[in-house]
């Protein structure tokens, strides 16, 4: 049996000790490593910037010389939370290749809508963004085909998908309209225009298929700004298409007065493709006022009746119903004197046309007349005057 001797236990005790120090070291330095920094943050990362979802509901068809690009604009992120701003619009612009698809490589931004002026653009709840074409290239490539794609981003480096394309082919259209002329008359608006005889690229035109005139509505005190700049107008009503119509005139009967107005033609090619319209004319502005007058009433009749007392009558009078449609009512005058008009005897306006004058007396010759009066306050001539002739005995 093998014994140990005191030199032996020393020296395990001895490797023992050390190996005891250094693992109490090992756990120090550990336990103070992890004071300052176990679990602890390190730098602070920033967070991803939001990419929008791809709109998918693009559309595109051509409006004068441009292409009338709508869609809905995305609200959520692709992570599926909601926007906090409008995004910034990128519009792209490409064409077809060889094999009849959109050609990846040829689309280009050409144009790009700032988040803060995205409000500018949305009508019904959809963005409505014309991209001007210049005229020259349109008819250089008259019958092409060019492919739009939208996306949209918030910052300046992450961008949502492309949309889904939106195809159109270019139509080389009429020149604009250069001058549209408004008048009031009594009958209405009458609009009046010189056919153009140009392409907007220059070149000549085919027959004019047609005119199509639009009206809209402006805010009150509006007219000088639109008179200035079209693009900044304040719409009460937007514009629409009140008319189409083969000669350059038309007669507005159905306006309001007092309310003011925008009208705008387009003109539409023989052969184009259905509705490419030429772009804007000149804008008419126009706020009609009210000046002429109904026309006089006619048929008036009288019949003398017995009145309440001795000596006292009633002279019934009824005329024609006039027609028009701001008709407010009617006014009932008597003379002593033909051929004058005499006191008028009803202060509020008539609604119907029929007046009782209940102080005509006995003995003498009265000449009434009735005029009309519209909303406006405007009063018609007289009618011709009816002479009554009141029996009984002066007093």
């Amino acid at each position: 049996m093998e014994t140990s001797s005191p030199g032996n236990h020393s020296a395990h005790f001895g490797t023992a000790r050390k190996a005891i120090v250094a693992g109490v070291f090992a756990g120090l330095m550990a336990m103070l490593l992890c004071v300052g920094g176990c679990g602890a943050p390190g730098e602070p990362v920033p967070p991803s910037p939001p990419i929008p979802t791809a709109i998918t509901d693009l559309t595109a068809h051509q409006a004068g010389d441009g292409a009338l690009l709508e869609f809905t604009m995305p609200g959520k992120t692709i992570a599926g939370e909601k926007l906090t701003a409008a995004p910034t619009m990128e519009i792209l612009r490409g064409s077809l290749g060889t094999d009849g698809s959109a050609d990846a490589k040829s689309f280009r931004v050409v144009d790009t809508i700032p988040g803060a002026l995205m409000s500018n653009y949305i009508e019904k709840g959809r963005v409505r963004f014309l991209d001007p074409i210049a005229p020259e290239e349109i008819r250089a490539h008259t019958g092409a085909t060019v492919v739009y794609r939208v996306r949209a981003r918030v910052t300046g480096k992450k961008t949502s998908a492309d949309s889904n394309d939106a195809a159109l082919k270019l139509i080389e259209v009429a020149a604009p309209i250069e001058k549209l002329d408004a008048q009031l008359t009594e009958n209405g608006i009458e609009l009046r225009w010189v056919a153009p005889e140009r392409a907007s690229g220059g070149g000549p035109i085919a027959a004019l298929e047609a005119y199509h005139l639009y009206r809209g509505e402006l805010e009150a005190g509006a007219a000088e700004t639109a008179t200035k700049d079209m693009s900044h107008v304040v719409w009460k009503a937007p514009l629409l298409q009140i008319a189409k119509t083969k000669t350059p005139d038309y007669r507005d009967a159905g306006f309001d007065y007092g309310k003011t107005y925008v009208y705008i033609v387009r003109s539409v090619l023989t052969g184009d493709a259905p509705g490419v319209e030429s772009g804007d004319s000149r804008a008419a502005i126009l706020k009609p006022v009210d000046t002429f007058p109904p026309a006089a009433p006619q048929g008036v009749v009288a019949a003398v009746l017995p009145g309440v007392s001795a000596n006292a009558f009633v002279v019934d009078l009824s005329w024609s119903i006039n027609v028009e449609a701001d008709l407010a009512g009617y006014h009932v005058y008597r003379s002593d004197t033909q051929g004058t008009a005499g006191q008028l005897l009803n202060q509020e306006l008539l609604p119907t046309p029929a007046y009782r004058d209940d102080a005509a007396m006995g003995g003498r010759s009265y000449w009434y007349s009735v005029t009309a009066v519209d909303r406006a306050g405007n009063e018609s001539k007289a009618s011709e005057s009816t002479a009554v002739e009141v029996g009984g005995v002066t007093p």
